[in-house]
């Protein structure tokens, strides 16, 4: 029973997907926009390792590759929930929005 349902598990993404991404963050341009951001240049070999993973669970159906594949998703799922924003998002416009600006476009104090 439990062989037959490992054999039914797809991954989350086809292994195509994996193999842009990886072609995609080594791309010249991602790189010099990720230095350019970041100050660091980006860490690719996590797709390549979850391309090379996802062939060898598609085509020996390797529960090692499944798993690492699987846990790799986990940690990127995770990794995008604990993103936070850099600055609060207000409730209401502030209470002086409409107030004229003078020539240094600061409200003009009342």
């Amino acid at each position: 029973m439990e062989r037959s349902r490992d054999r039914q598990w797809r991954p989350p993404r086809t292994c195509d997907n994996y193999l842009s991404e990886f072609r995609h963050c080594k791309s010249l341009r991602n790189r010099f926009h990720h230095y350019y951001v970041f100050g660091t240049p980006p860490v690719c070999h996590q797709w390549k390792e979850d391309y090379n993973n996802c062939r060898a669970w598609e085509k020996y159906s390797d529960t090692n590759a499944k798993e690492a594949l699987q846990s790799s998703e986990k940690n990127r799922v995770a990794e995008q929930t604990n993103f936070s924003p850099v600055w609060e998002l207000r409730k209401a416009p502030p209470s002086d929005w409409n107030v004229p600006l003078d020539e240094n476009n600061k409200p003009y104090n009342s």
